[in-house]
């Protein structure tokens, strides 16, 4: 049977991994080298299109949303190994008890334990209901500390280079015979 150019370009979703906290909710498409990512954040769904991957194959997806958000007060950022893309829900209130509408369990979809914080938990990290979308955006590194939006990015203009203890000399191969 002979595919139609049409059938074998069909877009597949990305990996998309979810975490939320209080008033927001944090996506990830894990699509890496995504040349021109098209992101489209509406009240009650997120769209995204982009042609990545290790084979540059089109990806797509649509992900209704459980509740609605805020697309003027949300944003994404492009990476280069992903698309992180914060949304401020529209109203703050319980935790969403999933990402979507859809009761279903979708495959290309996961929690992201690693940005997830439970509804309960204290907020000694700061990153909570007092916290505005910039802070946050901050720490996640889409935004710079200044006007100018340049990013904050560590010195290293501190460290020895003849103090690094990784560069003693590796011993000689043993022969084995």
């Amino acid at each position: 049977m002979v595919q139609s150019k049409d059938q074998s370009q069909l877009a597949t979703p990305p990996m998309v991994t979810w975490a939320q906290r209080q008033g927001v909710v944090f996506l990830t498409i894990c699509l890496e080298d995504c040349s021109d990512p098209e992101v489209k954040i509406e009240p009650n769904s997120v769209h995204f299109k982009g042609v990545g991957g290790t084979e540059k194959k089109p990806h797509e997806v649509t992900i209704n949303l459980f509740k609605e958000v805020d697309p003027e007060k949300s944003a994404s950022f492009p990476r280069g190994r992903n698309i992180e893309i914060v949304l401020k829900k529209k109203q703050d209130g319980p935790y969403w008890p999933q990402l979507t509408k859809e009761k279903q369990k979708f495959h290309w979809l996961k929690v992201d334990f690693n940005k997830w914080k439970d509804e309960d938990d204290s907020d000694e990290e700061g990153a909570g209901q007092n916290q505005d979308l910039d802070d946050i955006m901050r720490q996640i590194g889409g935004l710079g500390g200044g006007q100018g939006g340049e990013m904050d990015k560590p010195s290293f203009d501190d460290l020895d280079a003849e103090e690094d203890s990784d560069d003693e000399g590796m011993p000689d191969l043993e022969a084995t015979e």
